[in-house]
């Protein structure tokens, strides 16, 4: 009997975090990196409490969106390696359902698990507390629309044997804006000022992105799997 989509989509959601958690390698990978980049900027810089802040903003958008890197290239691979993949597209659902799952799936193992360690990291790097609802609120935009992104790179690079340098090559200029309106929202909370300029802009390339994302990344999975 055929499940509907929405069902369809719980079932791939659910299967990918049954997976994640069963490879705690991968999991914790993103995050360790993100971890140690930067904790080392305090320890290579002077500890003078100003000169952390006013770099602060930058170090932790760069590992944010490093980080989250490192984990895209398996987004579709390990299931087009092993043929999971061809049997999803056969099942009768449409390739969209299955590339929001598995996006949803990287983001909530990756991205969100940024976001809920960022408050960590942010009081190495000399944030004040009152900073931290903006910093986690933009990361949060800025890690899922980095996920969408990652989607569609992952689906042009899926069928090539080292397709991680060229998946990074396709992510990364498209992800300066982020880096950009990232850092300027969670520097003016530092300073004080109003970041809803900054958190508009980054909800609305999140919006964007969620709806061309699965529509781009799927014709990229079709071709393939053709």
């Amino acid at each position: 009997m055929k499940v509907g989509p929405f069902r369809a989509m719980r079932l791939i959601l659910r299967r990918e975090l049954s997976l994640s958690f069963r490879r705690p390698d991968q999991l914790l990978q993103p995050l360790m990196f993100f971890l140690i980049v930067t904790t080392l900027f305090p320890l290579a810089l002077s500890p003078e409490l100003s000169l952390l802040r006013d770099m602060a903003p930058g170090v932790l958008w760069v590992a944010a969106l490093l980080s989250s890197l490192l984990s895209i290239d398996s987004l579709f691979k390990g299931d087009a390696d092993d043929g999971t993949l061809e049997q999803l597209a056969l099942s009768g659902h449409s390739l969209s359902v299955i590339v929001i799952a598995k996006t949803i799936a990287h983001w909530l193992v990756s991205g969100a698990a940024l976001v809920a360690m960022s408050p960590l990291v942010a009081t190495a790097l000399g944030i004040p507390a009152g900073a931290f609802a903006t910093m986690m609120f933009s990361l949060a935009l800025g890690t899922l629309t980095l996920s969408w992104l990652g989607a569609i790179g992952a689906g042009l690079t899926v069928g090539l044997r080292r397709g991680s340098v060229l998946l990074s090559l396709i992510v990364l200029p498209l992800a300066m804006p982020l880096l950009i309106f990232g850092a300027s929202a969670t520097d003016r909370a530092i300073g004080g000022q109003s970041p809803a300029g900054a958190l508009y802009f980054l909800a609305a390339l999140c919006v964007f992105t969620s709806t061309l994302a699965p529509l781009a990344a799927s014709v990229a999975l079709r071709i393939t799997l053709e």
